[in-house]
């Protein structure tokens, strides 16, 4: 419920000052933290948020884990508990209503397809997504660097997986410009590619990509559209889980004007869930997370992390949420009593009871509350009774939640996936036709060598045609009509030549000793004349 720009959270219920218990809007985007134990109404209490946020016109974006937050898009049901708590908190009239409700899916089973594309998301959410190394990361980095120098899109995963086999391809040119690109290292991302599309990443990177102005909507009565994200299926992949929310939290910081303080948000983010961002991150990845909390509020978002211990978030994180609501928690191991004091000690104390005792006392429904008041300040902590909610509690049916789709605003947008030309096709094209241009100097080289085996063939047989035509004898000319004279040859006017005599051609004995007196009497004459010359030589001496 909303009064004079607050949301009501509840009744206290303890303190000589009972009465209720708001959310100052103007401080909403100061961010906050919803924690407790499994089944002490910590999603009552984001339901009680989300409904409060739309009555004041802000939209919501929330994750559905249970799928219980799906009843909030149908009015609630009179039921006696609810009754008696409106009553103890003083909440009269306590009223059913419903709340304007679109459901996304990343899987597009219970909602409408949430896609990204790979560019949009980025190397770094990218490597924290497929738990790469940091060698592998830096080759990430390279791919979408030569994606950018080229001009190729990378929006699906096959984009990706076709950018890495072009980098596999011209790996010694890369490693001489941007350093080692290790076939090893491409190879184990492409296996990591391999897992996230397994994991319905294939499904998720794609357009159209999630506009951020259709989760930013506001009915026709003004309340604020609450934009539920069915994460029962997703929580499987958790990674993947995380790593969307992040995504998104980054395109709001990225495309919203800086806008200061106001007197309400304009988008409140609840991360349900929220120990799957932080688990194993890099400190890059938690750096960045930092930033985005810290910075986003100057751009009118407020993030809500809804998780069961505050040792969840790192410290850097807690410090930035100023509403607190604190549900039960067990102290039973040493870690869950840490996790108590924690708690504890993070809320400004009031005199009235102890809060590290309080918080191991909370029934169900019960937290103790701190929010920002006057100034910034963070309020005494109180023990609140959370009010009830106006939408119904716990799941709607699969009837319901498919005609609301039917008439939600962005149906049609974005149910059917489209796939322009980006990396995957170019690069193929490229590829193709490479390899058209070697099929064609293959095809010419062997048609070369055809003609060459064509033309040698021609050539023996027109001599063999011209050895075997009659010829004229020697010194006469063949009788030619005059018309065709002027294309036939000349007539030869060398010497005959002796017909060669083909095979070998036993010599016979006069021939053999004529040939050996030859040359015994020319080896004679040749030795005498030397001897003569350089006997007249010597003489001369």
């Amino acid at each position: 419920m909303l009064e004079d720009g607050r949301i009501l959270l509840g009744g206290i219920s303890t303190g000589a000052e009972a009465g209720p218990e708001y959310l100052d809007l103007a401080f909403a985007n100061r961010h906050g933290l919803v924690t407790g134990a499994t089944g002490t109404g910590k999603t009552v209490t984001l339901q009680v948020l989300a409904e409060g946020f739309s009555d004041a016109g802000v939209p919501v974006f929330c994750a559905d884990i249970k799928g219980d937050l799906s009843g909030l898009s149908v009015r609630g049901e009179p039921k006696d508990v609810f009754a008696r708590r409106a009553a103890e908190i003083g909440l009269d009239p306590w009223y059913n209503d419903f709340f304007p409700t679109i459901f996304w899916d990343l899987f597009g089973r219970k909602g409408h397809p949430v896609r990204t594309t790979v560019s949009e998301m980025g190397p770094l959410l990218l490597s924290r997504l497929m738990d790469l190394t940091e060698a592998q990361e830096g080759v990430l980095n390279i791919a979408f660097r030569i994606a950018d120098e080229e001009g190729l899109l990378l929006l699906d995963l096959k984009d990706l997986q076709a950018m890495l086999a072009h980098i596999l391809d011209r790996a010694d040119e890369i490693s001489r410009l941007y350093g080692n690109v290790a076939k090893a290292t491409v190879g184990a991302i492409q296996r990591q590619l391999l897992v996230l599309e397994t994991q319905g990443g294939d499904r998720f990177f794609g357009e159209p990509a999630l506009s951020i102005a259709d989760i930013m909507r506001c009915d026709r009565e003004g309340r604020g559209v609450v934009s539920v994200l069915a994460a029962d299926e997703l929580m499987r992949s958790p990674r993947l889980y995380a790593t969307f929310l992040l995504w998104l939290l980054s395109e709001l910081f990225e495309e919203l004007p800086e806008v200061g303080d106001l007197d309400k948000p304009k988008l409140v983010f609840f991360f349900d869930e929220a120990h799957l961002l932080f688990d194993d991150a890099p400190k890059a990845l938690v750096d960045r997370v930092e930033q985005v909390v810290r910075l986003i509020r100057s751009k009118g978002v407020g993030v809500f992390f809804v998780t069961q211990n505050p040792l969840d978030l790192p410290e850097k994180v807690l410090a930035q949420l100023g509403n607190r609501v604190q549900h039960a928690l067990r102290a039973y191991s040493p870690r869950e009593q840490k996790a108590v004091r924690t708690a504890a000690e993070t809320f400004r104390a009031n005199p009235a009871f102890d809060s590290a005792t309080a918080i191991t006392e909370l029934g169900t429904g019960e937290a103790l509350v701190s929010v920002l008041g006057q100034g910034g300040a963070p309020s005494m902590v109180e023990r609140v009774k959370i009010r009830p909610p106006a939408g119904r509690v716990g799941p709607i049916t699969e009837a319901e939640r498919t005609e609301l789709m039917r008439m939600s605003p962005v149906a049609g947008r974005y149910d059917t996936a489209v796939d322009r030309e980006s990396a995957y096709e170019l690069l193929n094209g490229r590829a193709e036709a490479e390899l058209n241009r070697q099929e064609a100097v293959r095809a010419e080289a062997q048609a070369a060598v055809q003609r060459r085996r064509d033309t040698g063939v021609s050539r023996a047989e027109a001599a063999a045609r011209r050895s075997a035509e009659p010829r004229a004898p020697w010194g006469q000319a063949e009788d030619v009509p005059y018309e065709d004279a002027a294309e036939e040859r000349p007539v030869r006017r060398s010497a005959p030549r002796a017909a060669p005599r083909a095979g070998y051609q036993r010599q016979t004995v006069a021939e053999t000793v004529m040939k050996q007196v030859g040359r015994t009497v020319a080896s004679t004459v040749t030795t005498a004349i030397v001897r003569g010359i350089l006997g007249s030589f010597k003489r001369g001496r």
